[in-house]
C-alpha cells in the first residue's frame, strides 16, 4: 500500500521545534504516513530509526510544493504558516498549524496537544474550512505592474520616514475619503487579529465575509476602519506628486509602488484551507491567544422546568 503523504513546513531556528520535528517523523511512520520536507529546513533534525521506504522525501519549498499531499503540517508560528500557506494554496492542500511560538493565533493546536493532533490526522478526523484570501493588482502609467495576494492583509505605506503618504480610497468605483497616512491596511477576517488589530481595527469572527480597511496614523477627521461587502473592489491610490510607496502582503511579498501607482484589491479567486480539529469556538481562542479578563461571568441563566 503506497504510504500516505504530509509536507511538513518548518521553522527549524531552534533545537526544540527541531527535536518536535523528529518526533512526529517517527510518530507518523509508524501509521504508515510518510512525510515531504524542505530540503533546507530538515538538515539539521535528527530523524534516524525509520522504516525503510519512509524516510522524508526531500523538495523544494516552492508555492505548489504541497501537491499530492493530504496535509501541510505546520510546526512554528504564524510567519511559518504564511510561509506554508504559498505552498498550499495554489494546489488546495488543507494547512494545520502547531504552534511552537508565541502567540499563533493562526494555529489549529499549541505543541502541548500535538499527540492529539497526530491521533486525529492519522485517523482522518479533522474538518477543513476554506478562510477567505485577497489579490492585489498594482498598476501605474497605464500598465499592470505587479500582482499579488495575502491571507492577512494587503497593506500599503510609506516608504519614506520624513514624508506622510497622500492616499484616496475609493470602494466599487466611488471616492470614499482622501487623507495622509503611515499607510493603510486591507485585511481579511483572518488578518483581523494580526497587523489590522494593532492599527486599531475590529476584530472580526473568521467565519463572516468581509473586507476591513483600517488607515494607519491618518491625518483626518474621517479616517475610522470600514468593513465593507467581501465582493465590494477597493482601489488606493498614491498621490502622484508624493513620495514613493511599497505594497506589503502577509509581510513577506513586498512591492515597490511608484508616485501615482494604484493598488486594486478584491476577494481572491482561491482560498486558504485550514484543517479544524475540535470545533473550538473563535471566543474561547481570543480569550485564550489575548488573555482577556473574563471572571464574573455566569452563563446562561438556569431554567426550570
Amino acid at each position: 500500500m503506497t504510504p500516505r503523504e504530509v509536507l511538513v513546513v518548518l521553522h527549524s531556528g531552534r533545537e526544540t521545534n527541531r527535536r518536535c520535528a523528529a518526533a512526529v517523523a517517527r510518530r507518523l511512520a509508524k501509521s504508515n504516513v510518510r512525510l515531504r520536507v524542505i530540503g533546507e529546513e530538515w538538515a539539521e533534525v535528527e530523524d534516524g530509526g525509520l522504516p525503510v521506504g519512509l524516510e522524508p522525501r526531500i523538495v523544494e519549498g516552492r508555492p505548489g510544493c504541497a501537491e499530492g499531499a493530504e496535509v501541510v503540517l505546520v510546526l512554528g508560528g504564524d510567519g511559518t504558516l504564511l510561509r506554508a500557506a504559498e505552498m498550499a494554496r495554489p494546489v488546495g492542500v488543507p494547512l494545520l498549524g502547531v504552534n511552537l511560538g508565541r502567540v499563533g493565533f493562526l494555529a489549529e493546536t499549541e505543541q502541548e496537544s500535538l499527540d492529539d493532533a497526530l491521533d486525529a490526522l492519522v485517523d482522518g478526523n479533522y474538518a477543513v474550512e476554506e478562510r477567505m484570501t485577497l489579490d492585489a493588482t498594482v498598476c501605474g502609467g497605464g500598465d499592470i505592474l505587479a500582482r499579488t495576494w495575502a491571507l492577512n492583509e494587503a497593506t500599503v505605506e510609506k516608504s519614506s520616514h520624513e514624508r506622510i503618504l497622500e492616499v484616496v480610497l475609493e470602494v466599487d468605483g466611488r471616492p470614499v475619503s482622501a487623507f495622509g497616512c503611515d499607510g493603510v491596511i486591507c485585511a481579511t477576517p483572518t488578518g483581523s487579529t494580526a497587523y489590522a488589530f494593532s492599527a486599531g481595527g475590529p476584530l472580526v469572527w473568521p467565519q463572516v465575509e468581509a473586507l476591513l480597511l483600517v488607515p494607519s496614523n491618518a491625518h483626518a477627521l474621517f479616517a475610522r476602519p470600514m468593513v465593507i461587502s467581501p465582493d465590494s473592489a477597493v482601489a488606493i491610490e498614491i498621490d502622484a506628486t508624493g513620495p514613493p510607496a511599497v505594497l506589503v502582503c502577509d509581510g513577506r511579498r513586498t512591492f515597490t509602488l511608484p508616485p501615482g501607482a494604484r493598488v486594486e484589491v478584491q476577494r481572491g479567486a482561491l482560498p486558504i484551507r485550514m484543517v479544524r480539529l475540535d470545533g473550538q469556538p473563535f471566543a474561547d481562542r481570543l480569550v485564550r491567544k489575548f488573555d482577556l479578563p473574563v471572571r464574573g461571568w455566569r452563563g446562561a441563566p438556569r431554567t426550570t422546568d
